[in-house]
């Protein structure tokens, strides 16, 4: 039975002179391993959350764990055990890339301070290479941060939080600013992270497609849990599998599946909700001659429109 490394019961932040709570009852835990991503609107609450977790915000009330130790009592403990790519960066801009993540390794506790590169162990050099690598800045490591771009900051935070390997790794939007290639990297490199070590990744994005493989999501909306179980779970919310079927002659097949009284929406192509077992009888079933089928899964992103949208409706309506 897995171990849960976080644990959050009733969370609560409000921010001084603010008539709302940013996070209002807050409550998930996250299992050790697990890829678990955090979704929601802008002010939704995510970025307070992740915060507070990381122990860079306080909270107002509940509890809190990560790793083990209770973010009131332990935080330094955490943040030992923790990496963190934030939203916005947090670079030296006078200093190298290098020299960036050797300061921060130093800091974290791995190495006693060298003053160069080359003074460093052999594993350190083995691993600030391997890690650019993978986010292809090995050719700037030692080219001053500030003629950096955006871009290119991203990569280097992210080869800095991977350094100590991190029992849990918190992604705050880590891929906004990177080019396709940098990212399919990441999310490559991240995964033999996880099967090698069991490292457990926790994320917010904006881009939906990269909570696909989460083994679970939880989505808030005004600083509420509105929706938490997998992907699967949450597209299953939106009407699941359609089984889209057209003809030549639609106003027959149109007429068949009225006779028949099989659902559908539209005015051809006709989409049918339909599991994957009920598929092959449906079609068998059907006389009239198709000239399309076709099957249409809905994405998470599709889910989370309609999920978020259909909160926002109920709370003005």
């Amino acid at each position: 039975m897995k171990k849960d490394v976080i644990i959050v019961k009733d969370l609560i932040k409000r921010y001084k002179k603010a008539e709302v709570n940013a996070v209002d009852g807050v409550s998930f835990s996250v299992e050790r391993g697990e890829f678990f991503s955090l979704l929601g609107p802008n002010g939704a609450g995510k970025t307070t959350t992740i915060s507070i977790l990381t122990t860079t915000l306080g909270k107002t009330s509940g509890t809190v764990k990560v790793a083990g130790f209770d973010i009131d009592k332990k935080s330094s403990n955490i943040r030992n055990k923790v990496g963190i790519i934030f939203q916005n960066p947090s670079l030296d801009l006078n200093l190298s890339a290098e020299e960036n993540v050797r300061f921060h390794a130093i800091l974290y506790g791995m190495y006693p301070y060298r003053p160069s590169f080359r003074s460093m162990p052999d594993d350190y050099k083995n691993r600030v290479k391997e890690l650019s690598e993978v986010v292809g800045i090995s050719d700037s490591l030692f080219s001053p941060v500030k003629s950096f771009s955006g871009g290119m900051k991203r990569k280097l935070e992210i080869v800095r939080s991977l350094m100590h390997e991190p029992e849990i790794l918190f992604l705050d939007e880590p891929t906004s600013g990177l080019d396709p290639l940098a990212r399919k990297n990441l999310w490559e490199y991240l995964k033999l992270v996880r099967d090698k070590h069991g490292t457990t990744v926790f994320l917010t994005t904006h881009y939906l497609d990269e909570s696909e493989g989460a083994d679970r999501v939880c989505v808030i909306n005004h600083g509420k849990v509105q929706f938490l179980g997998s992907p699967t779970s949450l597209k299953k919310k939106l009407g699941g599998t359609k089984l889209i079927l057209d003809s030549k002659d639609r106003t027959n097949l149109e007429k068949e599946l009225k006779v028949k009284k099989i659902d559908f929406e539209g005015e051809g192509p006709f989409k049918i909700t339909a599991d994957q077992s009920s598929m092959q009888t449906l079609i068998s079933s059907i006389d009239a001659k198709l000239s399309l089928i076709d099957i249409e899964n809905p994405t998470l992103e599709e889910a989370y429109i309609a999920l978020v949208g259909e909160r926002r409706e109920n709370n003005h309506a």
